[in-house]
């Protein structure tokens, strides 16, 4: 769990050296804009931004009885934000597993991807699909699988 945490725990940190620096040199202003920006930059790569995760083992029960797709993500990740961004609304529709935070999770996704531990990987009835486009991810969440998974 604390490796989730790490990116934006340095990010507060850099923006506090760099505000401290410019009130030094009497720009508060500045200072409270630098802050700001390390702030809202930290909260992006915080696991904040996504819907509560689950383990591995309860969101594959859950798609079992719900058909809805399983997402497996991790902070940090650049495709993660694309995917959870692009969805909008749709996010919430999905089952999350933060593959830093469940070991189980990140064991299903390197058996997925040929040891590598790959995100975002998005599970449809069963199926793998490594970094899909989100508007098929979009579709499947709302039951109207498609057949192209983007990559």
């Amino acid at each position: 769990m604390m490796r989730a945490w790490i990116l934006p725990m340095l990010l507060v940190f850099c923006g506090s050296v760099v505000a401290a620096g410019r009130a030094l040199d009497g720009g508060p202003g500045e200072a409270a804009v630098s802050l700001l920006v390390f702030v809202a930059l930290a909260s992006v790569y915080s696991p904040l931004v996504f819907p509560r995760s689950i383990s591995a083992s309860e969101a594959q029960r859950r798609s079992e009885s719900d058909g809805r797709p399983v997402v497996f993500w991790r902070s940090g990740c650049k495709y993660c934000l694309r995917l959870r961004f692009r969805l909008g609304r749709s996010a919430h529709k999905l089952h999350w597993v933060d593959i830093w935070r469940d070991p189980a999770g990140a064991a299903v996704v390197r058996e997925a991807n040929n040891g590598n531990e790959t995100v975002p990987t998005v599970f449809v009835k069963g199926q793998p699909h490594v970094n899909p486009d989100p508007r098929w991810v979009r579709d499947a969440a709302s039951g109207g699988y498609g057949q192209e998974s983007g990559r």
